[in-house]
């Protein structure tokens, strides 16, 4: 039996997660209910209804995904897996919670104009696509400036886990036992970690939340999200920046010991996709783990179906429905890329691929 004040340790800690979490959920869901209103229905009015592939939602079912992912999340923290979220340990701070609030649900209205006026082309323009892909070049999600100016950065996290209600930062931490997992018979300090796409680094810090002294590259296109990635990871050590495509990184070969890429790849077109699998084979060490965590796909939970078939509807993700149909085990095995282990969390997927030594 556990000692007596280290049960009082893990009540007080396991309070102060589901308070934390209650009020993030909460908090969060409001804002996803606003922003649902302006959005409106699917179709506008006089349209035809889309012909949907799948069956109806399984809304228990999505319930029940919900609760789950908390649970798990628990349990992870309880045994070790990883530290205790920020947001856990430390009172938020109620003047940039009010000042996101206010952008996000001033935005949001600027949003449903763009959707009802399909309007996801803003940021093409001759001077950018001299910089950038074209396919880069989208207001994806209807999103002012696509990712492409310091606003868009500073509420990105806020539109992420408003869309998810909550639960975004909770379904990227089912990564982190991959991570654990891949680092375990590595010398930390010695070890080298990518996070491909890194926005503004939310991911990252928590990597660095957990193993401080692993050295890690963030790289990401976007110079504006590179820049409030280093402000964000600026408290730590042993971190280098990149601003490059992911299909085309200029770093070394066979110089990763861990890759992640974290809601990049239903973001890209099927040919870029291949092109940034193929450089993740070319960048890990021998030996070295690439971990995936995007949406999940079609026949992952069968009752989810028909809203991943809808979110592209309501929102403007011109690559995610070929992503949901994307053979992850053969577009990794095409570049020397074994499937090693997969988790479903909510709408999340974890997945990971092992380089042979």
């Amino acid at each position: 039996m556990a000692p007596l004040n280290t049960m009082i340790a893990n009540g007080a800690k396991r309070a102060a997660y589901s308070a934390s979490q209650a009020a993030r959920v909460l908090w969060y869901t409001g804002h996803y209910a606003y922003g649902r209103r302006l959005m409106g229905p699917l179709t506008d009015p006089g349209d035809a209804p889309y012909a949907e592939e799948f069956g109806p939602l399984d809304r228990a079912r999505l319930k029940t995904a919900f609760r789950e992912l908390f649970q798990r999340d628990w349990k992870n923290i309880a045994e070790g897996e990883y530290r205790l979220p920020k947001e856990s340990r430390q009172l938020p701070a109620v003047g940039r919670l009010w000042r996101e609030s206010r952008d996000y649900l001033n935005d949001a209205r600027k949003v449903a104009r763009r959707k009802y006026a399909r309007g996801h082309s803003e940021v093409l323009t001759e001077t950018l696509r001299e910089k950038f892909p074209r396919y880069y070049l989208q207001n994806f999600h209807y999103q002012t400036d696509g990712w492409l100016s310091e606003s868009s950065a500073e509420r990105y996290d806020m539109q992420v886990e408003t869309l998810f209600t909550g639960a975004a930062d909770a379904m990227r931490r089912q990564a982190l036992p991959f991570v654990r997992r891949a680092l375990a018979q590595r010398d930390i300090a010695q070890a080298s970690f990518l996070d491909l796409g890194c926005g503004v680094g939310r991911f990252l810090e928590t990597i660095k939340d957990n193993w401080p002294a692993l050295p890690v590259t963030a790289l990401d296109l976007s110079p504006a999200y590179l820049s409030k990635a280093q402000s964000r990871l600026g408290k730590f050590k042993h971190v280098r920046f990149v601003q490059e495509a992911a299909e085309k990184t200029g770093l070394p070969a066979d110089s990763y010991d861990v890759i992640t890429a974290v809601y990049l790849f239903h973001e890209l077109p099927p040919s870029v996709r291949k092109e940034v699998m193929t450089e993740v084979a070319r960048l890990l060490k021998p030996g070295g783990v690439m971990i995936l965590v995007d949406t999940i796909q079609y026949g992952d939970e069968p009752g989810f179906d028909v809203l991943l078939e809808n979110f592209p509807r309501g929102f403007h993700e011109p690559y995610y429905d070929s992503y949901c149909r994307t053979d992850l085990s053969a577009l990794s095995a095409a570049v020397g890329l074994k499937k090693t282990e997969e988790t479903v969390a909510f709408l999340t997927k974890v997945t990971a691929f092992e380089k042979a030594k």
